[in-house]
């Protein structure tokens, strides 16, 4: 098996992709990965050895992952605009054999430390920049082509760099058969179909961008749009240019598409298929989204261990707020503290188990033992409750939990009624230390443009809606909120 070949059964003229105005058949894809893989090979890249990618969304991205994946190598996709220290920590962390830099990531590359790199054999620019004794992408696809190489399941495809539910950032091995288990997972939902065109704009070094936008797509036979950043004027445009049916987005995105006017967003009535996770979806833009446009955006529910998806609300009865059932194969329970099934009703911790589940972080067993039983659950740090009919609602990441006098308050409830207030456009609260209650709330929140509103007005309305230990006691206004690749607001650096 080999997850690279999940493009190799498609019609040849039918568009995989469209990349800065370009489409390209998967045909063409097919040629080209073969070639590259040829290039690889040439580079000595065998089973098991690391290729970074230092590529935002482009068809250079899909080129070096599936060419990565086919001779055997492990495919490390970086975020381009992470500040050079970090990039550095990662390449040292994984060693690569082949590095694939992209005009975007040159400020960052040349500031690397290439004498700690000692497994690096060549480095492939994927457009003509000038780095000295670089491979050219355009001249390595005209190598002769080499076959895929057959893997055994378990062995490593990826690995993606993730803080998940183990503190600092560590990377997460994604075997062949985690990344394509959840591929045929999410088939089994009958969630895209081959004349889908998807919208690709979350970033691809992110799991939901890699394996659900990028690797369901292609899985399927469908057609992805990719998008380096967006912009709410021009998505809209390109939904309509590019007959777009399926948009996954973070919440962030869809906040943003919802505050457009009438005329531009009316497009979004003839999506197919809105989709969201990475963080808690914000009631006020779904009713927003349903009211305005008729459109529906699905929550679901996965992180990186997971490869990612767990849950999905596509399929049933849609329930605002609810990340849906799991997928078939996989299995869940919700744990509590004392690693007993949770009452119906009770918040308990998210637990996962299935072919998708990782194997573990590279070269940290601690980190690996601590979230991975011993008979294969993954305990994720993500609180959950069940309803009666068995569809799940997030509580909170369990980490974040912050108890006032022995009381457990959860930062994403008191969130919710501070987006209630129509002035506020952001919110996240975190836990801070207290002499007397052991901890207190503190929010920051984002007011909408042209409004002022104060600190005693907003405590006032928690207070109205909320038990008083629940409410903040203090609340800074603030101009914008840390948030990650994905758009989720990061607690951590708010402490």
């Amino acid at each position: 098996m080999n997850l690279a070949e999940i493009i190799e059964r498609h019609p040849a003229d039918d568009t995989a992709l469209i990349s800065r105005g370009r489409p390209t058949s998967y045909g063409e894809l097919r040629r080209q990965v073969a070639s590259l893989r040829g290039v690889l090979a040439e580079n000595h890249v065998e089973r098991g050895d690391r290729v970074a990618i230092l590529c935002g969304n482009s068809r250079y991205f899909v080129l070096a992952y599936l060419a990565t994946l086919g001779v055997g190598g492990v495919a490390v996709p970086l975020n381009i605009i992470s500040p050079a220290s970090e990039i550095q920590r990662e390449l040292d962390e994984v060693q690569p054999r082949v590095v694939f830099v992209e005009p975007a990531a040159m400020t960052a590359w040349n500031s690397i430390d290439k004498t700690s790199l000692t497994e690096l054999r060549a480095v492939i620019a994927t457009e003509g920049h000038d780095i000295a004794g670089a491979l050219t992408l355009s001249e390595s696809l005209m190598h002769a082509p080499v076959p895929i190489t057959n893997m055994s399941a378990n062995e490593s495809a990826a690995f993606i760099f993730t803080s998940g539910t183990a503190g600092s950032p560590k990377a997460a091995m994604l075997s062949h058969q985690n990344l394509l288990s959840n591929l045929e997972q999410l088939a089994h939902e009958n969630v895209l179909r081959n004349s889908d065109v998807v919208f690709g704009v979350l970033p691809l070094f992110h799991i939901f961008g890699l394996n659900v936008v990028l690797g369901y797509t292609l899985f399927a036979g469908a057609s992805v749009v990719l998008v380096q950043r967006f912009d709410p004027t021009t998505a809209l445009e390109t939904f309509k240019e590019r007959g777009v049916t399926v948009v996954p987005g973070a919440p962030q995105i869809w906040s943003a598409l919802a505050q457009m006017p009438d005329e531009e967003a009316s497009v979004l009535g003839s999506l197919r298929l809105a989709l969201t996770g990475a963080a808690k979806m914000p009631e006020l833009v779904t009713h927003q989204l349903r009211d305005r446009f008729g459109l529906v955006v699905h929550e679901g529910y996965g992180l990186t261990e997971s490869s990612p998806v767990v849950t999905t609300s596509v399929n049933g009865q849609h329930k605002i707020g609810s990340i849906g059932k799991p997928l078939h194969g996989v299995s869940l329970r919700l744990v509590d503290e004392h690693g007993d099934d949770s009452e119906q009703g009770d918040a308990g911790e998210i637990w996962v188990k299935g072919s998708n589940v990782f194997v573990g972080y590279y070269n940290d067993n601690e980190a690996t033992d601590r979230v991975l039983t011993a008979d294969g659950w993954l305990r994720t740090g993500d609180l959950a409750v069940m309803d009666d009919e068995g569809d799940l609602f997030l509580v909170d990441r369990l980490k974040d939990l912050i108890i006032v006098s022995g009381f457990n308050v959860y930062p994403a409830e008191v969130e919710q009624v501070l987006l209630t207030h129509p002035a506020i456009e952001q919110a996240a609260v975190v836990g801070v230390s207290h002499p007397h209650s052991g901890e207190a709330v503190r929010a920051y929140v984002v007011l909408r443009k042209g409004v002022h509103l104060d600190e005693e007005a907003i405590i006032e309305h928690c207070q109205k809606q909320l038990a008083r230990y629940k409410c903040p006691s203090k609340v800074l206004i603030v101009q914008s909120l840390p948030t990650g690749s994905t758009g989720k607001v990061l607690r951590r650096a708010l402490r």
